[in-house]
């Protein structure tokens, strides 16, 4: 069955596209959630004249995203959790969600969880590398640094150069 989709559908297609799926998919799925139309001839005409906002929408987007990217991209973001007292080990995880909340208090950037290209939640403390997928064509990183007050096994990049460099009194 052709759809045009309303909204960009993971692994299906982006907004506006024009996409062959299963009847069931389309019946089931994309039409109980407004993910999706059915695409004949008037809906079509429609998209036509709706192509050229979707178009300015998503370079709006775009360049939001990439504004996001420069204020995100290779910085620390750093989490406090408990590990056990003879391992690195973490009592609990660090998830998508926590590495969202702790971009949006240090870095203040909102963030969603679903943008964070975590595969499985972080289970050991130490540094991380977290892969952010802002747009379809705009990716960024940051070093996350996972870390227990108690046991330190590693210091923060700012406590390190703190004592590189003594400071200077006025």
């Amino acid at each position: 069955m052709k759809v045009i989709l309303n909204e960009t559908v993971p692994k299906v297609g982006k907004r506006g596209q024009v996409v062959n799926v299963a009847n069931g998919f389309a019946r089931n799925f994309l039409f109980p959630r407004g993910l999706a139309v059915v695409a004949d001839k008037g809906q079509l005409k429609v998209l036509e004249l709706r192509r050229a906002k979707l178009e300015k929408l998503d370079s709006e987007t775009l360049s939001s995203a990439e504004s996001v990217r420069e204020k995100i991209h290779g910085k620390e973001v750093r989490i406090e959790a408990k590990a056990g007292a003879d391992t690195t080990k973490l009592f609990g995880a660090v998830t998508s969600q926590d590495i969202a909340d702790a971009i949006k208090s240090q870095l203040k950037v909102e963030l969603e969880k679903k943008q964070i290209g975590l595969l499985t939640p972080i289970k050991r403390l130490g540094r991380h590398k977290v892969e952010i997928d802002l747009h379809r064509q705009v990716d960024a990183s940051v070093e996350l640094f996972v870390f227990d007050p108690e046991h330190p096994t590693e210091e923060p990049v700012e406590a390190k150069a703190a004592e590189a460099a003594p400071e200077e009194t006025a």
